[in-house]
């Protein structure tokens, strides 16, 4: 496979019949270190790391697995709890704070942090608890295969806890595909937790893993994330089939967007000259 500098990582060529060959140099996915032990890591470099094709740094909830059928729900109700019984107020109070502060950080715990000090790592245990999370997973087989078929490294980049994620990453088997995952816990700049959208946490990571913005593809469901990484140079790609029909309108697709997919599973099958133009004029008006 061939890789056209100055481009959009995702105007990639095809190569046979069994679709898109590996850059050469890259690591085989669930080749490279992983968390698949159990630990969350953001993983030592090499050998893929210097390769030159595209790293793909992958969200996990409503990206990869359906998490808004019923996981989000219950995780968002036990959010509005915990903050009921921080404040001492009323469950529609604490549902709205929520939802403000996810708004305005791209995360609720960030607002939680900044304005009561909470104590992250309580927190995230707390609203995360769900005893029959892997009955709720949703989660289609054929990703396996799309990952697997996809040319570049993959990077699982969640603001979720370890205790959370990697559980359902191991049920569906999605650590057999990921060079690297990291989670919440390895957000940490500074002494500071700096979750998604920090741009000096993804700053930091894509320097850890040799790789420049220019060959990294955001895959998201989030807009936030999406717009501020955008500036940092990185392709972006918007999926939508899990959100509700008012936040995926048809025919809308913002500026900051490269690549709007109902499902990963297009992306293999959508690119277009409109993608490139797309990326071209971004670069060129910052």
């Amino acid at each position: 496979m061939r890789v056209v500098r100055n481009t959009n990582p995702l105007r990639l060529r095809r190569q046979g019949p069994r679709g898109w060959g590996a850059e050469r140099g890259e690591t085989r996915p669930g080749r490279a270190a992983s968390a698949g032990d159990g630990a969350a890591v953001e993983g030592a470099t090499g050998g893929a790391a210097a390769g030159r094709g595209p790293v793909w740094l992958f969200d996990l909830d409503d990206t990869l697995h359906h998490a808004s059928h019923s996981i989000i729900p219950q995780v968002n109700d036990l959010m509005t709890a915990y903050i009921t019984r921080l404040l001492d107020g009323d469950a529609q109070a604490a549902d709205r704070l929520r939802a403000d502060y996810w708004r305005r950080y791209g995360a609720t715990l960030l607002g939680l942090v900044r304005h009561h000090g909470v104590a992250a790592a309580d927190f995230l245990a707390e609203v995360h608890a769900i005893p029959d999370l892997l009955e709720r997973a949703r989660f289609q087989r054929r990703v396996l295969d799309l990952l697997a078929r996809l040319p570049g490294r993959k990077i699982l980049l969640t603001n979720a806890p370890a205790g959370y994620a990697l559980p359902i990453v191991r049920h569906t088997r999605l650590h057999t595909r990921f060079h690297h995952q990291v989670t919440v816990e390895n957000m940490w700049v500074h002494r500071t937790l700096r979750p998604k959208p920090d741009r000096l946490m993804l700053q930091r990571l894509l320097a850890r893993h040799r790789v420049s913005a220019s060959r990294a593809v955001l895959v998201e469901d989030s807009r936030s994330h999406l717009q501020r990484y955008a500036k940092l140079g990185l392709s972006t790609v918007w999926v939508t089939g899990f959100l509700p029909a008012h936040a995926r309108r048809r025919g809308f697709r913002p500026a900051y967007v490269d690549l709007k997919v109902k499902s990963v599973l297009d992306l293999l099958r959508r690119s277009s000259p409109s993608l490139r133009k797309t990326s071209h004029a971004r670069a060129s008006h910052p």
